[in-house]
């Protein structure tokens, strides 16, 4: 059956996150930027934010997400599917706040991430944040993590964004928004997709040797989450509520490469060694018994093959990682964890939208026992930004964090993210159940800082390029 026009369907994977909104949980994911803001000032230290929405305006035509919303039709018309909002303004979406000093900019963050996305408008806002010493100004972005996830956020706040100060502005075509498919093409093309499902499975019962390949081709994965030993029971699964809190950690990517290379590890394991030490510390403070204690980490993976300019939406996969937080030695730490990843990384890994989960009943089953749920203690996400700086509107971005909500019983949520030379950690816990979220961030930083003195003895002093910095946004 033809398609008179191609609809823009959500994913299973997008549902997934969707759902969340119907739990309570936070459902939008970003990023902070610390940005030098001179030319963005006027006299009187005021943001010259009509400048920057001029300056965004022709660029939103390659990111079109940002100029459309979610529809969901009624009963028997298929999935909610994007279209274009029927009216947009760029003016509800990049709005000013000013902050008193350096030590409100994570507070403010925190406080932006709390009201929920209006539904009606494009899921996305980006606040600029003036107030900071030396002219320089923070800058939040806000986006609904079923328009994104980390690497598709990612790729959308680049293509806004210019590879030096005076790049020119391109010319853009005017905007009109196209009409809602009518109930009919919207009829036509859900029985379309049922069609193609259905010829899936009955190729699938064709074909059953292929479709055995393809479940064992996954299974491993499947079996880290739902048959390995169940997650130690700790004080970081608890329900969590609306309230967030930040706390970032500052690092260098080249260190973190030098560590790796010296290790036969990844950088994504430093990531992880330091977690794990930020965990021992944590837990340690709370009275916790941490000796043995093995903490289990989702670590997400993206599983994107198309271009930054294709990318969008949510593909997820997942890594269930052991993190040895009873190990004191944070070398004899990274090594185990290098071990693991090692052997885990060649298995398949299929979509968090796959498997049961591409049904709404097994993803509201999965959702109403996630806050008792025992198969992680936490997630860690590490997504590669740009390694050249970026500009926003002629302003140089000096430093990126990026941003993950806690949701479930899931009481801390750390992300990494690089950028031109930076390897910058974020934090994000919940508020009431977390109040001592600075003891596992300064944890991370001593790991990291112990595993750097290690190269000492590994590398020749001239080739040792280690310099300690601070560990926190003031």
């Amino acid at each position: 059956m033809a398609r008179t026009r191609h609809l823009e369907r959500i994913r299973a994977s997008d549902l997934f996150l969707l759902l969340w909104d119907d739990y309570g949980w936070s459902t939008d994911i970003g990023g902070l930027a610390v940005v030098d803001g001179a030319s963005l000032l006027d006299e009187q230290g005021r943001v010259r934010v009509d400048t920057v929405r001029r300056h965004l305006e022709p660029r939103l035509q390659l990111v079109p997400r940002f100029r459309q919303v979610l529809y969901r039709p009624r009963l028997g018309l298929g999935w909610p599917l994007w279209v274009d909002a029927p009216s947009f303004d760029l003016a509800d979406h990049v709005k000013v706040r000013a902050v008193a000093d350096e030590s409100q900019l994570l507070p403010a963050c925190e406080e932006l991430a709390r009201p929920k996305l209006d539904p009606d408008r494009p899921l996305w806002e980006l606040w600029l944040l003036p107030g900071l010493p030396e002219q320089r100004m923070g800058a939040f972005l806000k986006v609904h993590h079923v328009l994104a996830d980390g690497p598709a956020a990612m790729a959308a706040f680049a293509a806004l964004l210019d590879l030096s100060a005076d790049a020119s502005t391109p010319v853009a075509p005017p905007w009109t928004p196209r009409p809602i498919p009518s109930a009919g093409q919207l009829l036509r093309d859900n029985l379309y997709r049922r069609g193609q499902e259905l010829a899936r499975g009955v190729s699938g019962v064709v074909h059953p040797r292929r479709t055995v390949q393809q479940v064992r081709r996954t299974l491993p994965a499947w079996r880290e989450v739902l048959t390995e030993q169940p997650a130690p029971q700790t004080s970081l699964n608890q329900p969590v509520g609306a309230e967030r809190r930040l706390s970032v950690v500052r690092g260098r990517l080249d260190l973190a490469q030098q560590i790796a290379h010296v290790q036969h590890a990844k950088v994504n394991d430093v990531i992880l060694a330091a977690v794990a030490g930020g965990l021992r510390r944590l837990l340690a403070s709370r009275g916790e018994d941490v000796d043995g204690l093995v903490q289990r980490a989702m670590v997400t993976i993206s599983q994107r093959q198309e271009g930054p300019a294709q990318t969008k939406g949510n593909k997820p996969g997942w890594m269930m990682v052991p993190l040895p937080v009873g190990e004191s030695d944070p070398v004899r730490r990274l090594e185990l964890i290098a071990a693991e990843t090692a052997a885990r990384k060649h298995e398949a890994r299929p979509e968090a939208g796959s498997g049961i989960f591409r049904f709404v009943a097994g993803q509201r089953a999965w959702y109403r026992m996630f806050p008792r749920q025992r198969s992680v203690n936490l997630v860690v996400s590490n997504v590669p930004g740009p390694p050249v700086p970026l500009y926003l509107a002629g302003a140089r971005l000096l430093e990126t964090f990026p941003l993950m909500p806690p949701m479930g019983n899931l009481t801390l949520v750390v992300a990494a993210l690089s950028y031109a030379g930076q390897l910058n950690v974020t934090a994000a816990a919940d508020r009431d159940s977390c109040p001592d979220l600075e003891i596992f961030t300064q944890g991370v930083h001593d790991t990291l800082d112990a595993l750097a003195r290690s190269l000492a003895t590994a590398i020749p002093p001239r080739e040792f390029r280690y310099r300690s910095r601070s560990a926190f946004v003031p």
